[in-house]
């Protein structure tokens, strides 16, 4: 994507949704914690029907580790990978406590030292919780900054730093949501759907997709 098009591009994502937020319902950065570790190879709508019955009952590292990984693995059975997530989980509730007086620390290094949170989840959490300008590169994300020849790379962390490099300073902070969101619900995977994609002009992508042929023609 030619430098000159990355403003106008995200100006007119953020001109659609001046403020995004996660599709993830969390209540604490803790919650959010859990929720986005709890997220991986997972959709968001299927963590949230978990965290919606778990919450109430555990939303503290305290209360999910008095829980325990057989009973929290009850409460989240529902979504893929749930035995090594509740492992990671509990794991993760008993060194918050130990180490940061249970709180979600502010801190990448800290916040990667925990069982189940890698790099991308900690961006999420410094970006939504902490209002830090870091971009959490999924497959989403991955797709789009290829794509659209935004931020072509070859891993998440390629992708991630030349993001970090090309998007303008003022759209920093909401660049990883509009990102997710237009690779969700615009530039899915399979077909983009060009035909109703408001950022398509400033797009490299070729040939871009006709719309679909109306029924019965």
């Amino acid at each position: 994507m030619k430098k000159d098009n990355i403003a106008p591009f995200f100006a007119t994502l953020q001109a659609a949704n001046p403020t995004p937020e996660t599709e993830l319902e969390y209540s604490t950065p803790f919650e959010l914690m859990a929720a986005v570790l709890l997220s991986a190879q997972a959709t968001d709508v299927g963590v949230n029907k978990a965290t919606r019955r778990l919450f109430p009952v555990a939303n503290t590292p305290q209360a999910i580790v008095a829980l325990g990984e057989e009973g929290l693995a009850d409460y989240i059975k529902t979504i893929g990978l749930y035995r090594s997530k509740a492992r990671h989980l509990v794991e993760a509730s008993r060194l918050l406590l130990e180490r940061h007086g249970g709180e979600v620390p502010r801190d990448r290094a800290a916040l990667e030292a925990l069982p189940g949170v890698g790099r991308k989840t900690a961006n999420v959490v410094l970006n939504v919780a902490f209002g830090e300008a870091t971009i959490a590169v999924d497959t989403h994300i991955f797709r789009v900054g290829n794509r659209t020849g935004l931020a072509p790379g070859k891993t998440p962390l390629e992708v991630e730093l030349k993001l970090e490099k090309r998007v303008p300073a003022e759209y920093l902070l909401h660049a990883h949501h509009w990102l997710i969101l237009h690779g969700r619900y615009v530039c899915v995977a399979r077909k983009p759907k060009c035909w109703q994609c408001a950022v398509a002009v400033y797009c490299d992508y070729r040939p871009k997709t006709p719309a679909p042929a109306a029924p019965g023609r």
